[in-house]
């Protein structure tokens, strides 16, 4: 059948952009909807009255809509493009957090002057994808499309980071592990859109890093990975230590155990001794076609020890 396409710009206010898609084939088509607002209360009006598939950078919802069409399942239809809105760009240092806007790409947070700390969320930045990807998708993106492989959420976990969400009722914030529920769940509700990620300053001594196993060096997904914050004094013994292991769990999970036995430690290259097996007992790993759920549980010990001797 011949297909015949109309554009037509329906905008009739500066603060949106409409563009309705109509595709008409032997058999009649469902219209498809692009708004594309130029502030956050525009585009929160319209998350507030239907169902919307919202749009930063694309590298998600394009190959989840791509692969629909390939296997004949319902593609998102009614895009919301939050890329022209200013107020979520940016990263910017408050009085007691760093303020990440949900615009900002991997890119611009691997280039920004931020502390120690932010190393091991900036190593993970470095593996997602390839770089065109760190050039156009956000860190956002990488939280709310909820993977369990996804290698931005356990450097944020591990630095206790929230997120930010708003509605046209008011805005909440969520730690990251709360806000993440499952394979591919949130607690994000339809009316809601996150704004930032919103990550607690630690002391001047702390530092962070990431590792991930793969089956290479890149455009990969994890097989398992592990970040980790340790906060020091000035006798370099540890006051605090964070550990979060993802692709193990449907969402990555903190180590309790192993972190409270750090605490009191010196910070060196021995204090990977201190791991023990049981102390990864919050792990649930899966068999799938990147490995088995025991070689995802060994492959975490031997992560979570190389990461401990190389931050020490």
């Amino acid at each position: 059948a011949a297909m015949e396409t109309s554009i037509t710009n329906a905008s009739d206010t500066p603060a949106l952009e409409t563009l309705y898609i109509y595709v008409n084939t032997a058999d009649e088509g469902d219209p498809e909807v692009y708004e594309r607002p130029k502030s956050l209360d525009a585009a929160l009006g319209i998350l507030a009255g239907d169902d919307w598939t919202v749009l930063a950078g694309g590298t998600d919802v394009y190959p989840v809509a791509t692969d629909a069409f390939a296997w004949g399942r319902p593609a998102p239809t009614r895009i919301l493009d939050i890329s022209a809105i200013d107020e979520l760009s940016g990263i910017q240092e408050q009085n007691d957090c760093f303020r990440i806007g949900s615009r900002v790409t991997w890119t611009e947070l691997v280039e920004y002057d931020l502390p120690r700390y932010f190393d091991g969320l900036k190593q993970a930045g470095r593996e997602v994808g390839g770089v065109q990807i760190q050039n156009r998708g956000p860190l956002v993106g990488n939280i709310c499309n909820a993977p369990p492989a996804a290698d931005g959420v356990p450097p944020l976990i591990a630095m206790d980071a929230d997120v930010e969400i708003a509605s046209t009722t008011g805005t909440r914030t969520l730690p990251v592990s709360d806000f993440l529920q499952g394979n591919r769940r949130t607690a994000l509700g339809e009316s809601e859109l996150v704004t930032a990620i919103l990550v607690p300053k630690h002391g001047a001594a702390a530092r962070s890093t990431f590792l991930k196993l793969g089956a290479r060096r890149y455009l990969v997904i994890s097989i398992a990975m592990v970040a980790a914050v340790i906060d020091c004094d000035n006798d370099n013994r540890i006051l605090h230590a964070r550990i979060a292991v993802g692709s193990c769990s449907a969402v990555a999970q903190r180590l309790p155990e192993l972190e409270e036995a750090l605490v009191g430690s010196i910070r060196d290259r021995s204090i990977g001794t201190i791991l023990t097996s049981a102390m990864l007992s919050p792990l649930s790993p899966i068999d799938d076609v990147r490995g088995d759920a025991g070689y995802r549980q060994s492959s975490a010990v031997t992560l979570v020890r190389r990461l401990l001797t190389k931050i020490g």
